[in-house]
């Protein structure tokens, strides 16, 4: 049996790392950083984040918060954003060490979910 993406990133714990990663690169990028800096419970959210990546990656855990549409809905992300939180996103994959194949993959799905997040 092969291995799932949620294994080659490392499992919960590679991935609560990454998440941890992604926030802090979100709080101190420019663009993004204002969004990130009013959530009133940041730790639930990096939860949140990381529930949906394990889910989505073939891991055991359930995703317990809303759909991407319901999450972002009035929020008027912009694309530069978007692609703000792109670049933060590769930029901890990078710091995580992890393969060009699995970074393609995150990738693909973070474009797959783009029209959930992008004006909405």
């Amino acid at each position: 049996m092969s291995e799932t993406l949620y294994d080659r990133l490392g499992g919960l714990d590679g991935i609560t790392r990454l998440v941890d990663d992604i926030a802090d690169a979100h709080l101190n990028n420019p663009i993004v950083k204002t969004r990130f800096e009013v959530i009133e419970d940041l730790d639930q959210t990096k939860q949140w984040l990381v529930e949906f990546v394990c889910a989505g990656t073939g891991g055991p855990q359930a995703y317990t918060g809303r759909d991407m549409i319901s999450t972002h809905k009035g929020m008027n992300i912009s694309e530069q954003e978007y692609l703000a939180v792109v670049d933060d996103i590769m930029s901890a994959m990078d710091k995580n060490q992890l393969s060009e194949p699995v970074k393609s993959e995150i990738l693909s799905i973070v474009y797959s979910i783009k029209e959930e997040i992008i004006r909405v």
